[in-house]
């Protein structure tokens, strides 16, 4: 007689990419006893895609996952190979880094890290079915995970981190592989049972570039991109000096007429145009085929040209993914500069996989109507590690605070990007992969990575995933930079010699009042800033770069900074406008049909997240207040 494993954990993770990594790191730092499913050890936290962490507005992200008690900031730190701060000619709002990773050498450290985390037990198995039962009240509540051999794992929570493999599909030009990523096994067996459990699945895709040997480049024919001298962290952990090393240089290159030429000539051989590609892909990272045709009168294209790692001669093509045949992908990259001779390892593909429509999730990523089941990542129709990550954290704290009794965490759109991000997801009927950008946040100047640690170390700190330790050292720079910035407020520069000198040397008009001007007005000056009046302020202290940076962005944006923060004020009053989970929207007169509907199936928590509902007009939100007003001393209209 066969008999099958079984198992109790308190949290079961499906997925080791991203987003299942953090979730189970979570889970186990707070005491829980969390397994984490992986088709493959060997590739736990793999990056398949791009070999990097961060960039535009991807950088907030980190920096806030890292605030929060999150792993992917301290693991960047320790394997990147060049780091850059981008949009730098900018404000600081949109200020976003950047690091090169060495793929391998990243997963070796997040692999270390997991493996090395008590409570937490990992398991190569592929999940083929949610387990669900019956609660008290009624509701479908997570049982148990069951895997393709049988075993049985019951968890009090579960979090699906399936990434890109159920169904995964690989295609380019006529071959079509059920494979995941990199050829690695697809997961076939899961998407039945999530339909069967009620959840909405559909069909999205992705792609990547190919990779080239980089034997076979001709780098000088390229602009070369090197790092940054001044190394600045993800981690609130870590300080530049500890993560001082040689960088690796990235390099830029073009597309050409002929290269598009070549695109145009085959494009009917592009599963993307001749129908053979289904799911939907994302716009905002579209294929080399896709731009060309959609941009025409466009000569060029930027090709960032960037290693892969250290002890590799691989070459990642940022800018140029593709689904195009094995032939014209050749012809078409050896028509660049320094790509004449090139030859392939990777050819690029397309991939199609199931996801699920994330609107039938709670903020906390909590399934609507399964209890104890919830969802991050690229199952909820998102893209990019570090969107993956954040969700995945986010899962990870709520399914174990739900498990501890503790109340669960739900950060809003004026906190941080990861309120941006999940309240998009959750709310916003999402057609095609999701990517964050920093244009999608109404408070981006209170939301920058330099001050992620002020909006959310704290809250990490309460839930139990920074240290003691790591917390004083927070405070100690929020004392700090409070301190400082009243001593600028109210440190007079008097108009004397010394000080007119100063100031005329940098291009700043001279003072001719005799009172005088304080040290924070001459800091809102567009030519200076507080690191260059240290020339004149014999009283200045010894900071942290940290602590100047903050004191410099706070005082020469304090006018700006003020006006959001009254907007935010606005903003949190529809916020705090509660709707009963009992409500139908059905029995409310004066709202549209279109309302209606979308709003019975959303089920938003509260008015903000009502208004923000793709078909719920203002109107709408007008006679819901209304009907809100009358019901509030009246529950039996609830």
């Amino acid at each position: 007689m066969i008999k099958n494993i079984e198992e109790n954990f308190d949290i079961a993770v499906v997925g080791a990419g991203h987003a299942g990594c953090e979730a189970a790191l979570a889970s186990a730092r707070l005491g829980l006893k969390t397994v984490m499913f992986t088709v493959s050890v060997d590739n736990i936290a793999m990056m398949p895609c791009n070999p990097n962490i961060g960039g535009s507005s991807k950088g907030h992200l980190v920096c806030e996952l890292d605030a929060l008690g999150g792993e992917m900031g301290k693991n960047i730190d320790k394997e990147f190979i060049q780091t850059k701060m981008l949009n730098v000619s900018k404000g600081p709002a949109v200020h976003s880094l950047r690091a090169q990773a060495d793929k391998q050498g990243y997963v070796r450290e997040m692999r270390k890290t997991v493996e090395n985390t008590p409570n937490l037990t990992i398991k190569q198995a592929e999940v083929a079915e949610i387990v669900t039962d019956i609660s008290s009240d009624g509701k479908k509540k997570v049982k148990a995970v069951k895997t393709v051999s049988g075993a049985t794992y019951y968890c009090k929570k579960a979090v699906l981190c399936t990434g890109v493999y159920l169904n995964a599909r690989c295609i380019y030009g006529e071959v079509s592989e059920n494979t995941g990523p990199n050829g690695l096994k697809a997961a076939n067996s899961l998407t039945a049972s999530l339909i069967d459990i009620g959840l909405p699945v559909r069909r999205f895709k992705t792609g990547t570039p190919a990779r080239v040997d980089g034997r076979t480049v001709d780098f000088s024919k390229m602009e070369e991109q090197k790092g940054d001298e001044f190394i600045r962290p993800f981690s609130f952990s870590n300080e530049p000096e500890d993560l001082e090393r040689d960088q690796i240089s990235c390099y830029l290159t073009y597309t050409n007429k002929e290269t598009h030429r070549i695109i145009r000539d085959n494009i009917s051989r592009s599963p993307l145009f001749s129908g053979e590609i289904k799911g939907v892909g994302p716009r905002y990272c579209p294929s080399i085929e896709d731009k060309v045709v959609k941009f025409p009168d466009k000569e060029r294209h930027q090709i960032f040209v960037e290693p892969e790692g250290l002890y590799t001669n691989e070459v990642y093509l940022s800018g140029m993914s593709s689904s195009m045949p094995e032939d014209v992908q050749y012809a078409m990259i050896r028509t660049m500069p320094g790509f004449e001779h090139a030859d392939i390892v990777r050819n690029a593909y397309a991939i199609e996989y199931d996801c699920i429509d994330a609107t039938c999730l709670k903020a906390t990523l909590e399934s609507k109507d399964i209890s104890g089941l919830y969802a991050a990542g690229q199952i909820n129709g998102s893209s990019g590690y570090e969107e993956a990550a954040v969700q995945g954290l986010m899962a990870g704290i709520n399914a174990s605070l739900s498990v501890l009794g503790k109340k669960e965490v739900i950060l809003d759109r004026s906190q941080a990007y990861i309120g941006v991000l999940i309240d998009d997801l959750v709310t916003k009927e999402s057609t095609e992969p999701y990517r964050m950008m920093t244009s999608r946040s109404e408070y981006r100047l209170l939301l920058r990575q330099d001050n992620a640690d002020l909006r959310l170390r704290e809250i990490g700190h309460d839930i139990g995933l920074v240290s003691d330790e790591e917390y004083e050292k927070f405070l100690l720079k929020k004392r700090q930079t409070e301190a400082e910035i009243v001593r600028i407020k109210n440190k007079i520069a008097g108009s004397n010699p010394r000080i007119n000198e100063f100031l005329a040397r940098h291009g700043s008009a001279e003072l001719s009042d005799s009172h005088g001007v304080s040290f924070a007005n001459l800091i809102k000056r567009p030519e200076l800033n507080y690191d260059m009046l240290s020339e004149i302020d014999e009283d200045r202290p010894e900071l942290s770069w940290r602590v100047r940076e903050q004191v410099n962005i706070q005082i020469k944006y304090e006018g700006y900074i003020e006006k959001q923060m009254h907007e935010v004020e606005r903003f949190k009053k529809t916020e705090g406008r509660l709707i009963p989970e009992s409500i139908d929207y059905n029995n409310i007169e004066g709202l549209r049909l279109e309302a209606r509907q979308k709003l019975s199936r959303i089920r938003p928590a509260n008015v903000g997240q009502a208004s923000r509902i793709s078909g719920v007009s203002p109107a709408d939100i007008s006679v819901l207040l209304i009907y809100l007003e009358q019901i509030k001393n009246d529950p039996v209209r609830k």
